[in-house]
């Protein structure tokens, strides 16, 4: 525990009623064992499958707890919400469910599966608008408009009420947990569930560490708790759209800030391996910031080693489209694909020369950019190669040297890299 106590902390019986409210529409989502995970870290490791929730997510619970609560003076103004895209389908299944209109404003990046599965949950009950580029876009907009037209405001994560309804994840956690629970990993993008989490552990589990995790390129928690005050970031990547948040809530930062164990950051390329891994040898199919808590396991990987440790996966609304550049990202986390200038000679013959000579037998070709433009003595191609093992990278760039082709290395050069990546 550190800094101030929150003034406002969810109350047990709080969660219980939120609990008994969202029963009629919420899945107890089941807490499964992972075999090759546990014999990875050497340790009980299972996961709490909130991507077998109704709406795909546990976003159902806070929405709707929140949504059921209002006065029917407030339903029939209508409610208004903002969200990268999991919200937005718990509130519009809320709306639908409740006969309540609803606008919902989502940022114009979000994944289209995200966009459609609002609308199918969502029905003639809800309004749709795609406005700016990061969910804090979004918000501001939806704000103005909801002000203007007196409609309540649903807020993604800093509200008693929604987290109250994400707290009833832990009450599930604790009653499917046989054995005391040692760490639980949590994704935290504005910090409702784990604030929500937080409050059922410390009364019913108090002795379980609780480790929130972060996107590396948008630690708005991590930041804010450092800097001992809710920071807005200036810019943020917004690839793990379903915790990229500029700015975390005063009330869970409060909660977070207090009561968490630890807030850490995991690699954008790092979850997007884990998203393949857990598809390729699991079947489980999940959204970059559901897969975090699970890539958050190697930096543990000490402290965890005979423990009985739970991931929260939180999501699976992902894009089918996106699979190519999760595949990009995680081949260049793990150092396995490079992006070259190569300067080929101006001669007959300089390309087979590259193929044959310069490449490694298991070296492939997966980006050639390349037009004779001039009759200089040596042509600049963009070329992307795709190595076995990270190991080869070193003696290719000694060949290319050895031989005049080298010209550049642009992975760690972000200006010329954003182009291509």
């Amino acid at each position: 525990m550190k800094g101030t106590k929150p003034v406002y902390f969810p109350k047990l019986d709080d969660v219980l009623q939120a609990a008994l409210t969202i029963s009629e529409i919420s899945e107890v989502t089941p807490l499964t064992d992972s075999i090759r995970l546990s014999k990875q870290f050497n340790c009980q490791v299972r996961l709490k499958r909130e991507d077998l929730q109704r709406v795909r997510s546990y976003k159902i619970r806070g929405a709707f707890n929140k949504i059921s609560s209002l006065t029917g003076e407030e339903r029939a103004k209508g409610v208004i919400c903002a969200s990268a895209g999991n919200h937005a389908q718990g509130v519009a299944f809320a709306c639908f469910h409740l006969k309540i209109k609803g606008t919902i404003y989502m940022p114009s990046v979000t994944p289209k599966q995200k966009v459609e599965q609002t609308k199918l949950f969502g029905g003639e009950w809800v309004e749709i608008v795609l406005e700016g580029d990061t969910f804090d876009d979004a918000s501001l907009a939806a704000r103005s408009y909801g002000d203007k037209h007196e409609k309540i405001f649903v807020h993604p994560f800093d509200d008693p009420k929604i987290i109250e309804g994400q707290a009833t994840v832990g009450l599930e956690l604790i009653s499917q947990s046989k054995a005391p629970i040692d760490y639980l990993f949590v994704c935290i993008g504005g910090g409702g569930l784990a604030s929500g989490l937080i409050s059922v552990f410390s009364e019913l589990s108090p002795d379980t560490k609780i480790i929130g995790v972060e996107p590396k390129g948008a630690p708005s928690m991590k930041t804010s708790i450092e800097a001992g005050e809710v920071v807005a970031l200036d810019h943020i990547d917004k690839f793990i759209d379903g915790a990229a948040v500029k700015k975390v809530g005063s009330l869970t930062y409060a909660i977070c800030n207090y009561y968490l164990d630890n807030m850490i950051t995991v690699d954008e390329g790092k979850a997007c391996q884990t998203i393949l891994d857990l598809y390729n040898r699991d079947a489980i199919v999940v959204e970059p910031a559901g897969a975090l808590s699970i890539a958050a396991l190697d930096d543990y990987k000490e402290e965890i080693a005979g423990k009985n440790v739970v991931c929260i996966i939180g999501g699976s609304n992902n894009d089918i489209t996106r699979t190519a550049e999760i595949k990009e990202r995680a081949l260049l986390y793990g150092k396995l694909k490079h992006y070259f200038i190569i300067r080929f000679p101006q001669r007959p013959g300089a390309l087979k020369e590259f193929v044959v000579d310069i490449l490694g037998p298991t070296d492939d070709i997966t980006h050639f950019e390349y037009s004779k433009k001039s009759s200089r003595e040596n042509a600049p191609a963009v070329v992307g190669i795709e190595l076995k093992n990270p190991e080869d990278l070193k003696p290719l760039i000694e060949r290319m040297k050895t031989n005049n082709f080298y010209g550049d290395y642009i992975n760690d050069k972000p200006d010329l890299f954003e182009y291509l990546v």
